[in-house]
């Protein structure tokens, strides 16, 4: 027999019924936006950010070149932080994170979206791409602080709701790969937020 269809609980009572063709359609819209998971080494350069730029993150010329000079501040933390790292595991490297996220802080310009954008490809399991959208219904999570203290609120909020659908967000992962997609929990459950926020009006679309 089939298997059930996989439903995802959201925050204030949304529940997507089925998340298998939300993410579907996603993918068959946005090819680009996962279609270049690189191996998550702890080096990190000018290709990192234009990769980023690929799938829609939009980081000016002298936005580069701003965080390229924070390039060995940015590594040092990538090293901190296990390639395998998942925000599904019950350890995840918090203070690490933080470290990682404010060493993009205080550049004009360089929001939470273009920073994840950049860093989802090197921790996949870990980061997820905290674009308008997903910083719309995460927005009860952000308490104020340095970037890196706000941006890791925010991923530990979008942790309970990741926690709260393991079950779902494994057999979607499970009927994704049967399909050719290989897809972290984190980026599945982040493309459903966005397909249904988009929907319903919450930040400004990609």
């Amino acid at each position: 027999m089939p298997a059930e269809p996989s439903r995802i609980s959201l925050r204030n009572g949304i529940e997507v019924e089925n998340g298998l063709e939300p993410v579907l359609r996603f993918l068959e819209a946005y090819p680009g936006t996962v279609a270049e998971l690189v191996s998550p080494a702890a080096a990190f350069g000018e290709d990192d950010l234009r990769r980023a730029n690929r799938g829609g993150a939009r980081i000016s010329a002298a936005e580069i070149a701003a965080v390229l000079e924070r390039r060995d501040k940015i590594e040092r933390w990538l090293r901190e932080i296990d390639p395998d790292a998942s925000l599904a595991a019950r350890s995840v490297p918090w203070d690490a994170l933080t470290h990682l996220f404010d060493a993009f802080g205080g550049i004009r310009g360089l929001g939470f979206s273009k920073v994840t954008k950049t860093l989802h490809p090197k921790r996949p399991a870990l980061i997820p791409m905290l674009d308008s959208v997903v910083q719309a219904y995460l927005e009860g999570d952000d308490p104020g602080g340095s970037f890196g203290e706000r941006a890791t609120a925010l991923v530990r909020g979008y942790k309970r709701d990741l926690d709260g659908n393991r079950a779902p967000l494994r057999e979607l992962r499970r009927e994704l790969a049967a399909r050719g997609y290989q897809l972290t929990k984190v980026r599945i459950l982040d493309i459903l937020i966005w397909s249904v926020g988009a929907q319903l009006g919450w930040g400004a679309r990609r």
